[in-house]
C-alpha cells in the first residue's frame, strides 16, 4: 500500500531557482525525497491534488504526454522554460473516473490540460527522474470542505493500486501577508493555525478528525491564514485517502511565515 502526502510547495517557481525564502522548505523536501526514495514498491504513478486547479466536477489530466502550465507570471525569464517530461497516465485516468462514477461522482477528462507549478515544482524536486507517470485530479471549485473528504474517500483504493496520492498546496496562504513584513500577531496566528492543523491530523478516531477538518473555519487563525481555502483542502482529501492519523510531519519556513508537510502511512 503507497502512503499519502501533503506538500506545501511554496511561491510559484521560487522553490527551483534557488529563492534563499525557501531554504527550510528545499531541506524539507530533501528530508521527504529520501523517505520516497525507501519505498518498496516504488508508485507506479503519481496522483497529483493540485490547489492551481478548480472544476464544478471532479477533473482529471487525460494527456498520454502532459505539457507544463506556467500559471503564474512576473517570475525570470529561466521559469518559463523548466520541463518536467514525466508521461501522464491516460488509462489510469479513465480508470479513476470509472471508480469516482461508480461512488456517484460525475467525473470529466481533460486531455488538454498542462500539470500546473503545484505539480510540477515538487515533481522535480521528489521524482527528478520524471519517469513515474503523473495524472492530476481538479479540487471541486465549490471550495466545500465536505465534498473534499468525501471526494478523498473515494480515492482511498489507489493506495492498494500502487497510486502514491500526493496533495499539494500550503498550510498557510495569505498572499496579502506575503508581500508584508511580518507582525508578532499575525506570526502567532500563523502558528495557532499551524498547531491546530497537526493537533486535527493526529486524532485518532477517523469521525472526530474528519468532524474537525470540516469545521476548519473555527480554528485559530483560520481566517487569516487562509482568506481563500484553495490552498488547505488538498490538506482534506488527503487525510481523508489515508483513513486515519497522520504519521509525520515537517515544519518550516517560507517567504517569512511557517508551513509544514505531511505524510501518512
Amino acid at each position: 500500500m503507497q502512503p499519502v502526502l501533503f506538500l506545501s510547495h511554496g511561491g510559484g517557481p521560487l522553490p527551483l531557482l534557488d529563492d534563499p525564502e525557501h531554504a527550510e522548505l528545499l531541506l524539507t523536501y530533501a528530508l521527504i525525497r529520501h523517505k520516497l526514495d525507501g519505498l518498496q514498491p516504488l508508485p507506479s504513478a503519481l496522483l497529483f491534488i493540485s490547489a492551481h486547479w478548480e472544476t464544478r466536477e471532479p477533473t482529471l489530466t487525460a494527456a498520454a504526454q502532459p505539457s507544463l502550465l506556467f500559471d503564474y507570471y512576473g517570475f525570470p525569464p529561466q521559469s518559463y522554460q523548466l520541463r518536467y517530461p514525466a508521461p501522464g497516465a491516460p488509462g489510469l485516468a479513465a480508470a479513476l473516473a470509472e471508480q469516482l462514477a461508480a461512488g456517484g461522482w460525475t467525473t470529466h477528462l481533460d486531455a488538454e490540460r498542462g500539470l500546473d507549478h503545484g505539480v510540477f515544482v515538487p515533481g522535480m524536486l521528489l521524482f527528478p527522474r520524471a519517469d513515474i507517470p503523473c495524472l492530476q485530479l481538479s479540487l471541486l471549485d465549490s471550495l466545500d470542505a465536505a465534498a473534499h473528504v468525501k471526494l478523498g474517500h473515494a480515492l482511498r483504493a489507489l493506495r492498494e493500486q500502487n497510486v502514491l496520492i500526493i496533495g499539494s498546496g500550503f498550510s498557510f496562504h495569505n498572499m496579502r501577508a506575503f508581500f508584508d513584513p511580518v507582525t508578532e500577531r499575525e506570526a502567532q496566528l500563523n502558528l495557532a493555525f499551524e498547531n491546530w492543523l497537526e493537533a486535527t491530523l493526529g486524532i485518532e478516531n477517523e469521525q472526530e478528525r474528519e468532524r474537525a477538518l470540516v469545521s476548519w473555519k473555527h480554528a485559530p487563525g483560520a481566517a487569516f491564514c487562509h482568506p481563500r481555502e484553495e490552498h488547505l483542502l488538498p490538506v482534506h482529501v488527503c487525510a481523508a485517502a489515508a483513513g486515519h492519523s497522520v504519521t509525520r510531519e515537517w515544519r518550516f519556513t517560507a517567504l517569512g511565515r511557517h508551513g509544514s508537510c505531511y505524510w501518512w502511512d
